[in-house]
Order: C-alpha cells, then structure tokens, then sequence
C-alpha cells in the first residue's frame, strides 16, 4: 500500500492551495497550475531570479528566500517579484577607477550603512554581506571581490536593508573593479590569446564549422576530460 502523501495548506496571491508536503516553492506554484516562464531562471540556486516573498497567517512579518530553494511549509502565502526594483549606478568599466572613492562616487548611500547585519541574515547564499559592505567603505575592493565572489544577484539584501542600500550592486561593482584592474594576470591565459591571434587553430575550427551534428556530438562525448583536483 502506497504511503499517503501529507498534503500542506499554503497561499498563492490569497487563493487557498493544498500541495504535497517537501515541495519547493517553485515546484509548488507549478503543481498549482502556475506557469512559470519568469522568474525562475536555473531552478538550482545559482542565478537569483526567483526572489520571492512571503509571510504565514497571522503573523505580519515578511520573510525572503529564493523559490527554487526555500520548502513550503504550512500556512504560507507567497507572491513573486518580478525583480528587485534597486537603483544601480550607471557606469563605463573603462573609465572608472579602482579605488574605495570611485566606489562612494557611484554609491554615496554607502556611508549610510550602521552595520545592523540585516543584510547577511536574509543572504540565501549565507554571505557575510555586512562584512563585504565594510570592506567596500574601507576601499578594500579585492576584499569585497572575495567575500562576495557567491553572491546570485538576487536582491534580497536590499530587500531587507532598512536604509535602502544595494549591497550586491556594490558587491558587484568591486568584483567588475577587481577583475578589470586588480586581478593577477594569468600567463597561460595570455599564452592561449597569443596563439589564437596568430591563427593556430583557425584550421582546426574550421573542421569543426563543418562537421556535421551527429559527427560533432560524438567528438564531445569521446572528448578527453582533466581531473579535477
């Protein structure tokens, strides 16, 4: 005899469901006929697009959580965000510069942070956001580059910011920083980009341009993989 399955009340946008118990919030908003053609983006917890709401009955405090992570649990009411309506700097990578005042030129709130924490206790990732907000106003960029190197995008740290600040939008910008000026040269990359501009496998390309599916399919099964270490 199967095993019953326990079916859990939950709210959609105030409409009444039941759905089996362990479902995601995603998963549940499907098996409730919910279409999901925005707002879900990898289903795996790597993008951030499925940043969603919700609070329980009779208690009026709004939580956050990525819909594709987070389980339903009983008497939940949920509403997606089709995205975090946070202000961001408008800026040309190439002409900034990678220091902790160009940093505050393009986020003057910064300074506003009081340190409350918020912002990394609502982190899904578990980022220690507080932290890399205080390596941003110190101008350590390579720092906040580290500690923000997982971070999703999805905006529930702003969500959550009682000062209205947009830490992974500065988190962002350190990393655009790190990567363009900080960042190590790597050698062998360098190496690799010499040979390509020289035409060392233009006629190797050129095969593969004209293989056929099938033939192509089998050349990356058949592909020689390194371990990883």
């Amino acid at each position: 005899m199967a095993e019953q399955v326990r079916m859990v009340d939950i709210y959609i946008m105030g409409r009444h469901y039941q759905v089996p118990e362990g479902l995601t919030i995603m998963t549940a908003l499907e098996y409730c006929g919910y279409r999901m053609i925005r707002g879900c983006g990898c289903r795996a917890g790597f993008c951030g697009a499925c940043a969603t709401v919700f609070n329980f009955k009779n208690d009026p405090q709004l939580r956050y959580d990525l819909a594709c992570q987070k389980t339903i649990e009983q008497d939940m009411y949920l509403v997606q965000i089709p995205f975090f309506p946070s202000a961001k700097a408008l800026y040309n990578l190439e002409e900034v510069e990678a220091t902790g005042e160009q940093v505050l030129t393009l986020y003057p709130d910064l300074v506003k942070c009081f340190g409350c924490n918020t912002c990394t206790k609502t982190c899904p990732q578990e980022l220690e956001v507080m932290w890399f907000m205080s390596d941003a106003l110190r101008g350590d960029i390579r720092e906040v580059a580290n500690k923000s190197f997982d971070c999703v995008m999805c905006g529930l740290c702003a969500a959550r910011c009682p000062q209205g600040l947009v830490p992974y939008n500065i988190a962002l910008l350190c990393r655009r920083l790190y990567g363009r000026y900080l960042a190590p040269t790597s050698k062998h990359l360098e190496d690799r980009l010499a040979e390509i501009e020289t035409g060392k496998f233009d006629a190797e390309l050129e095969e593969l341009k004209n293989m056929s599916q099938d033939k192509l399919r089998r050349r990356y099964a058949e592909r020689d993989i390194e371990p990883a270490y």
